[in-house]
Formats: structure tokens, sequence, C-alpha cells
């Protein structure tokens, strides 16, 4: 045979779709253990603060079973390359952040959150069983990009017209409901970054002037997302939620680099972050009061006035040591109104003490990194883009969260994912690990340019 044959018989040669293993065995047991982890911790606080089981404990864990054997299912049935992991993580910290709210319930049994919570809960699986089951490709959001950004402007918007609550307009409150419209719009921005930096990588690695050591893209191409960035964000500031202001402000330089390549966005984002940091610290007396509390954490104890939110929280982590005291048996319920929102990882840190606060933080830092590697598998750049944006909302609530109650940064209010109290957060979270499930498919589907059988 002549070499210009061999060459065509080899170039004919049919290849085979490379055959992944599914894995949803492996989500299903990691599923069982993450039901019975939460039930035993629903067992664990009613023996250490009545010395017997609660007699819900069945039914919490039939229920809390129920619902991931649903996830799941949905998952096998429409999503069968998925990664194995995003959903169990989701339904532990789910079921963890249910445990630490009942047993802050059984200490103020005129606030009973508990049972709120499991209802936002079932509505976030349910949300997220109707994303798996309808949405079959994640590129078809990539059409909806100024849809989506038309219905976040709108919901940060809503809040102004209702009263302020603890100092900041952030809620939505009727017929005794309250929504946090915030949380929603965070997912519906991601999906616009996503969509418009997608379409223009190119002219945003490439174009404009060169300015010291960037080379800036021209304003008719970063123009429309910088300017509704910074109306999302002066929105957030107006209504003084200076923790989503935060987190958008990350998103968006995050997602800038990811799709630009260039290391001199997170640069330039640090120093836009602490100078809109010290100017606004200095100017809205709500952000100052709160600076001042960080930098003096002791001052209303030298002052004679009793420890504040940030000194008991302080209080709680040393008191938990190594080991913790115990599920039920801490008294971080002392730092009052915000114990089983902002600060309810204060709980976490007492009770279950540095390992088990290691344990939820390695938690999290796993799905934000199965979100990365989802991305990273993809080759169409909506697909990465949008995987790296989600995973980054929740590194970026984590750490701000995180660093406030610890004392790390200054402390602004929002809601540890699945953990802390707040319907619209979980709905929210819920959502962003539907989306991370169908990206992870669509990525192990396509693995090595095949599709797998």
């Amino acid at each position: 045979m002549t070499k210009a044959g061999t060459t065509l018989a080899a170039t004919a040669t049919p290849t085979y779709a490379v055959r992944l293993p599914r894995r949803r065995g492996i989500e299903l047991a990691l599923i069982v253990l993450a039901v019975l982890l939460s039930v035993y911790g629903y067992c664990a606080v009613g023996l250490a603060k009545t010395g017997t089981v609660p007699p819900g404990a069945a039914g919490y864990g039939a229920g809390l079973g129920v619902l991931a054997l649903v996830a799941h299912l949905a998952v096998r049935l429409r999503a069968p390359y998925a990664d194995p992991l995003p959903l169990p993580i989701g339904v532990l910290l789910n079921g963890i952040g249910l445990v630490l709210i009942y047993r802050l319930d059984l200490q103020t049994p005129g606030d009973r959150a508990a049972p709120a919570q499991l209802v936002w809960s079932t509505l976030g699986v349910g949300l997220f069983i109707l994303v798996v089951l309808m949405l079959r490709d994640h590129r078809v959001l990539q059409r909806y990009a100024y849809v989506c950004v038309a219905a976040a402007l709108v919901l940060l918007l809503l809040p102004i017209l209702f009263p302020a609550v603890n100092g900041a307009r952030i809620w939505i409150r009727f017929a005794g409901f309250s929504i946090q419209p915030g949380e929603f719009a965070k997912v519906l921005l991601a999906v616009f970054f996503a969509a418009y930096l997608a379409a223009n990588r190119n002219a945003l690695a490439y174009a404009g002037r060169r300015l010291w050591f960037m080379q800036f893209p021209t304003g008719r191409v970063l123009g429309p997302i910088v300017t509704i960035w910074l109306v999302s964000v002066g929105v957030l500031i107006l209504e003084r939620d200076l923790g989503t202001s935060l987190l958008f402000f990350g998103l968006f330089v995050v997602m800038l680099y990811v799709a630009t390549g260039r290391t001199g966005w997170i640069a330039v984002g640090l120093l836009l972050a602490v100078f809109g940091a010290l100017a606004v610290g200095r100017l809205e007396p709500h952000v100052h009061g709160r600076i001042e509390d960080w930098l003096h954490p002791f001052a209303s104890i030298d002052a004679g006035q009793g420890p504040n939110q940030l000194a008991q929280s302080l209080f709680a982590f040393a008191a938990g040591g190594v080991l913790g005291t115990g599920l039920g048996l801490g008294h971080s319920v002392l730092i009052g109104f915000a114990a089983k929102s902002d600060f309810i990882l204060a709980t976490a840190g007492e009770e279950l003490g540095l390992a088990g606060l290691s344990a939820i933080f390695l938690l999290y830092g796993l799905l934000v990194e199965r979100g990365y590697r989802a991305g990273l598998a993809l080759r169409d750049p909506f697909g990465r883009l949008l995987a790296v944006g989600l995973a980054s909302i929740l590194a970026l609530q984590v750490f701000v969260i995180a660093g406030g109650v610890t004392g790390l940064i200054p402390l602004t209010g929002m809601a540890m994912p699945f953990l802390a109290q707040g319907g619209s957060s979980v709905v929210t979270n819920w959502a962003i690990v539907a989306l991370l499930i169908r990206v992870s498919d669509s990525a192990r589907r396509h693995y090595d340019g095949q599709v797998a059988p």
C-alpha cells in the first residue's frame, strides 16, 4: 500500500466513544450517609437538651431522605453522567443547617425557625428537580442573557419600596412572608456575565489601549457590562446591602479574569475594592459602625455595656476548642437575633469545634472545586464561565461570612450557604447546585470530544 493509501486508511479508521462510568451508585451511597449524619445530629441535640431522642426524629429523617431520593432519581434520569458529589454535599450541608437551627429553636421557643426552613428547603429541592428535568442543555440559557439581566435589576430595585430591616432595604415582606430578591438576582447576573463575556472574550482580551501593565478593552465592548455591574452595585449600596455588593464585585472580577486570562484584572479589582471600602466606610454611618466594631470588638465590654454580637461570636469560637462542646451544649444563643442567620457559623464552631468547622469548610471547598472542574472540562466558553461564576458565588459567600463572624474582615449581612436561616438563600443555593449538575453532565458526556454512550 502506498504512503497516501496508508494515510487515508488511518484517517478512515472509526473512533469509538469513550465509555465513562455513570457513578450514580456512589451518589446514592453518599446521599444515604448524608441523611444518616443529619439524623444523628438531630438526635444528639435532643439527647443533650432533654435526655431523650426527639419524637420527630423519624419524620425528619424520612422527609429529608425522600427529598434527597427524588432529587437523586431526577439526576439519574436526566443527568446520568453528572458529578456524583454536589448533590450529597448539598443534602449534608442543608441537613446540618436544619439541625443547628432546630438546636437554637430549643432556646428561643417564641421564635421557631426550623419548620419554615424545612419548608424552604423542600421548595429548594423542588426547584433543583425542576431545573434538572426541564433544562436539557445549559447553553439554552445563553439565549436569554438580556432577559436575565433585566429581571435581576428589577429584583434588586423592588426592596427599595419596602421598609428597612436592621438598617438594610433588602427584604420584601408581605402577608407574614419575607423574600430577599438579591439572592435570585446573583444567579441571573452570573448567567448574563457568562453570556456576554463568552460572546466578546476575544475583544476583551486583545482590543483597546495599553496603560502601564494592563491592556484595556474598548469602551464599546467593556461599557455595557461595566454599566450593568455599576447599576446593580449602586442599587445595593442605596439599600445598604454591602455584603451582596461585595459579592457582585468579586463575581465580576473573577469572571472577567477567566474570560480574558489576564491577571491584571485581579490587581485592578483588589485596588478598586480597597478604594471603595475606604470611601464607603468613611461616608456611610452604617458601614462605618461595622468597621469600628471590627477594629474594636471588645469596646462595648470596656465601656460597661456588655459584649456585642461580634464579641459573643468570638467567645463562642474560643469556647469550642478543637472538638467542641457537643451539639446542644453551647451558649451561642447569647449572640442574639442574628444567631440563626448571620452568625450560624458561631454555633457550629462552638458545638462542633475546630474539627467540625474544618469539615464544613472542606465540604464547601469540595463543592466549589467540583464546579471549577466541570467548567474547565467544557469546551464551550459560556458553560465554562457559567460554572466558574456559580462556584465563585459560593466561594465568595463563604469567605465573606466566615471572615466576618471570625473577625478577619468587617461583618456584612449575608447568609451562609445552606446553613443559615433564610428561605431565599437556600432556594437559590439549590438552583446553583442544579446548574452545576447540568454543566458537569454535559462536560462528561462530551469527554475528549466523544459523546459517551
